[in-house]
Order: C-alpha cells, then structure tokens, then sequence
C-alpha cells in the first residue's frame, strides 16, 4: 500500500516544512526571539511568566497558544479521517493558510503583536493537514518528532528490522526543508522585516494551486 501513494506527498511535505522554517525563522528573527511554528519554547514561557507574576506575557503566551489550537481545530473540521489522502480540501486550507499569514504580515508590519496571533493560527492549520502516513505521524511545522521517529528506525535497522525507506525518506525531506526554509526566513528577514512574509504565502498559493490541478486531473481518489 505505501509504494502505491502518490509522489506528491513526499514533495508537499517538503515544500511544508520549507515554509514552516522559513516563517518560524522571520518569528525568531523579529518577534523577541518566539517562535512561531511550534509550541514547546512557548508553553514553557507560560510557566515562566506565572512565576515572575508577569501577567500581561502570560496572557499572550496563552494566547499564542490557543490560535495554534484554533488553527488545527479548523483543519479538523475541514477534513475527514486521520490519514494522509488525495481529495481532501487541502487546497482550501493552504489557502486560509496563506490570508492568515498575509493578516499576520500587514499587523506585524505596523508593530502589532496580534499578527503573532494570526501566523501562530496558520501554522496550527498547516501543522493539521498532514496527520499519519503509513503508520507514523507527520508534522510539518517542527521536526521533534521526525528526528524521534526516524532514531527508532534507524534503532530498528540496527536490530535487524527492515528498514522503510520511503518513509525514511521523507522524515530527511521533512527536516531538510524546515533548515533551508529557515535559511531563507533568515535572509529575507534581513532585507524585508515582516514583508518576508510574502514568500510563505506564495508558497502556500502555489502549492493549493498545483494541488488542485493534482486532483482534477487524477482520475483515481486515493
């Protein structure tokens, strides 16, 4: 059944997480060192600011936290089942991806920290679309648990077990695009602040595009 899905889910996965580096790179370049993509630095921060009573930081920590959750609350009512399948209104979600990103660059431009806010929402929505593959979970918007998953494989090859290549594969895709994605937030962040923004949305745009056309012209729905 793996060597039966599509070529594109290896791809898309890849332009995912290039994009999820690359807006995770302009929120620790230009938000105090937060990042955007992922919760774990951040909750932690929740934490820290109970303890030094800070209540205002608190607050937008927790709301940071509740937009990601917003975010992936919206790709699951959007989609249907757990796994990864040709069909589904991707499209549709990379698009709303994209106007919350567009949002979160006009109001981070001016100096708001609501764009925060916004860009934390999308990425939830992003980090939702793609949820098992062939039995392991898949995150695009941090590499945590792809770094884990890919250490138990290789700890299963050492044991003697056959290795997933395919899969293998992919979780190296999946990491090499978040660094080079953060290559490139880094680079246009320091020529464009917040309006780096843009190359995030466009990739957003063209992927939702390619996908659609994928799906029109697929006969076979996985």
């Amino acid at each position: 059944m793996l060597k039966r899905l599509p070529r594109w889910i290896e791809y898309g996965a890849f332009i995912l997480a290039f994009s999820a580096g690359c807006i995770n790179a302009i929120g620790l370049s230009g938000l105090s060192h937060q990042a955007i993509s992922h919760l774990s630095g951040t909750a932690t921060l929740v934490g820290s600011a109970i303890v030094n009573t800070n209540v205002t930081l608190m607050l937008h920590f927790v709301l940071i936290l509740l937009s990601f959750l917003v975010g992936a609350a919206l790709s699951g009512l959007l989609l249907s089942g757990r796994s990864i399948k040709s069909g589904r209104p991707y499209d549709s979600l990379l698009v709303i991806e994209a106007i919350l990103l567009i949002l979160a660059m006009v109001l981070m431009h001016k100096g708001s920290l609501y764009g925060h806010f916004l860009a934390s929402c999308a990425c939830g929505i992003q980090n939702a679309l793609a949820t098992t593959y062939s039995g392991a979970v898949v995150r695009t918007t941090h590499v945590t648990g792809i770094f884990t998953d890919l250490g138990l494989m290789l700890g299963a090859k050492l044991r003697g077990e056959p290795l997933d290549n395919r899969k293998a594969i992919l979780f190296v895709l999946i990491i090499l695009g978040f660094i080079l994605g953060g290559v490139l937030g880094t680079f246009l962040f320091s020529h464009y602040a917040f309006l780096a923004l843009s190359a995030p949305v466009m990739i957003c745009l063209i992927l939702a595009l390619s996908y659609r056309i994928y799906v029109k012209h697929s006969p076979a729905v996985l």
